[in-house]
């Protein structure tokens, strides 16, 4: 196989202004990042809101494992795919953050010949809105400790400082940390704990997807928690009064930024939270205008559908008016094995039988999808040492569950591998069988709709709060914030909060250990199991393999 870079410069990738004209766009109407990057200004955008709504396809997969799912890849192929059968198609994905791709995952552009173009920009720094948030968020946390130095005419607690610093960086040794040390109050601050997150995890990186406009924006910062005072009164942005220079930072990067496949198909990469943590989908500015400039639209929700896929249904569409018309759901042979019991470097564990096993945590997926009464189709990512026997067993057990089947080669062969894909998901739409409704209503308690997502979604038996849970819930709707719907933080190697539980665990419980709430985003976060809002890396971090050659070529970043 090629390696990534090579692939792109075979690809004859097309200026930005030829793939921006494709929808419509003027090369005046965007700002130019180099030759294939370009930002689209909001007030461009809004030209276009009288245009009707194309098809939006939604794409998820099955829970992670070491296999592999290709979620990313099959999304792209299936962009490819739709566009070889003619249709005007535009894709809206999130960017690729930096922890990651220097942790486990190495890049998150796709590969082979289903990438986004040009990915080792994307991969780093892009056009900086990472970057924009993780400075607005941490001149909000400077803003904030200088009041405590000066008089603290808020009376704030420096106990009770809910927002943490921001890094894009996987640094397990920043969670917990003491600040304000040395020197005195004057020369170091005020002492008291504190911690980074990544930030994919800032609430900014989740107000910044979920906003529609500068005004919204500016809105939904100022309404951001930040601590609370002496008394147990809430401080927000709006009483910090720095909300007009974070939005000076945040200037561009609410603008959708624009890319293309590498068989010239237009999209938006913009917005970036994390689905284990955050709601996990790109902005609602780049969904909004792929389906408003293209006849389909494909959005790709983070992890699998019991993470990015729940959230998309119950916070992006709620809060956006939007919902999809079919829903994709990625998996591998070797991945349901895996679910099965199966080990990656024992061969022999690798039969049809694991498979047989592995189908349940399929199942529970396409189970929950249905819940939303969207049709769903799965997608097979064939690898060239699949079995033809397991590939039919995976046809045979989904049509037996009423959910199209199909087999996508989009790796090794881009759009013209993912045409049956494509082929299959115009034919559902096309059905009108699309019948969405949420998992739960607005005015369900907090606690009820916690539940609800735990024993219909997960598969648990049940929810346990710890007593700080307790008493947040408790005055979270005391507050008034009952209404807000639910964000699990979780992990995403498990249907369950425990990583190890594979398949579709039975007999268990939910464990919420606290409880946060994210105001500005607009919604309650409950952090499960063993949950770390900042990443660690791995014993052998995908850093350790990239480098930069002489004649400047990126080599290493997949």
């Amino acid at each position: 196989m090629k390696d990534d870079i090579q692939i792109g410069e075979e690809a004859n990738v097309k200026n930005i202004t030829e793939v921006a004209a494709s929808i419509g766009l003027d090369a005046e109407d965007i700002d130019l990042y180099g030759k294939y990057i370009a930002k689209v200004p909001l007030d461009i955008l809004a030209g276009f809101d009288g245009n009707r709504n194309g098809k939006l396809i939604m794409v998820t997969a099955v829970t992670p494992t070491p296999a592999g799912e290709g979620k990313t890849v099959t999304t792209i192929g299936l962009i490819q795919g739709l566009s070889r059968m003619g249709k005007r198609v535009v894709g809206a994905l999130r960017e690729p953050s930096v922890g990651p791709t220097f942790g486990v995952k190495g890049g998150a552009t796709g590969g082979g010949y289903s990438q986004v173009y040009p990915m080792w920009d994307i991969d780093l720094h892009f056009t900086g809105d990472i970057h924009a948030v993780s400075s607005a968020h941490n001149m909000l946390s400077a803003v904030l400790e200088n009041s405590l130095v000066r008089e603290n005419h808020l009376n704030i607690d420096p106990s009770r400082i809910v927002l943490k610093k921001a890094m894009d960086m996987n640094c397990r040794e920043l969670r917990n940390i003491v600040v304000g040390l040395g020197g005195g109050r004057s020369a170091g601050g005020v002492t008291h704990e504190s911690g980074f997150l990544i930030t994919s995890a800032s609430e900014i990186s989740a107000i910044l997807a979920l906003s529609t406009s500068y005004d919204d924006l500016r809105e939904r910062i100022e309404r951001m928690v930040v601590a609370y005072t002496y008394s147990g009164e809430m401080v927000t942005v709006r009483d910090i009064g720095c909300a007009g220079a974070m939005m000076v930072l945040l200037k561009d990067a609410i603008k959708p930024n624009l890319v293309q496949t590498l068989e010239g198909q237009p999209v938006f990469i913009h917005g970036f939270p994390f689905a284990n943590i955050a709601h996990g989908n790109n902005s609602v500015l780049a969904t909004k205008y792929a389906m408003k400039l293209g006849d389909y639209a494909v959005t790709e929700a983070g992890f699998a559908a019991d993470l990015g896929g729940e959230k998309f249904m119950d916070i992006v569409c709620r809060q956006s008016g939007i919902s999809p018309d079919c829903v994709v759901i990625v998996a591998s042979v070797r991945a349901l094995m895996t679910h099965g019991g199966a080990k990656l470097d024992e061969p022999g564990t690798l039969t049809k039988e694991a498979l047989m096993r592995g189908l349940s945590n399929l199942d529970k997926h396409i189970e929950n999808i249905k819940r939303y009464g969207v049709p769903v189709v799965v997608s097979i990512n064939h690898f060239s040492f699949d079995d033809p026997e397991h590939m039919r067993i995976l046809r045979d057990h989904c049509k037996g569950l009423g959910a199209e089947c199909v087999q996508s080669d989009a790796f090794m062969e881009g759009g013209k591998g993912a045409e049956e894909l494509a082929g299959k998901v115009v034919e559902v739409i096309d059905r009108g069988e699309k019948d969405f409704r949420f998992l739960y209503d607005d005015s369900m308690s907090l606690k009820g709709k916690i539940e609800t997502i735990a024993t219909k979604i997960y598969g648990a038996d049940g929810v346990v709060y710890s007593g700080p849970a307790n008493k947040t819930l408790k005055e979270l709707e005391e507050r008034g914030f009952g209404n807000l719907p639910i964000c699990i933080a979780k992990t995403q190697y498990s249907l369950s909060d425990v990583a190890e539980l594979k398949g579709a665990p039975k007999g268990w419980k939910l464990s919420v250990r606290e409880v946060t709430v994210s105001a500005g985003a607009g919604f309650v976060v409950p952090v499960c199991g063993s949950m770390m809002l900042m990443p660690g890396l791995s014993s052998s971090p995908a850093a350790m393999r990239m480098d930069l050659t002489a004649d400047g070529k990126v080599r290493g970043l997949k």
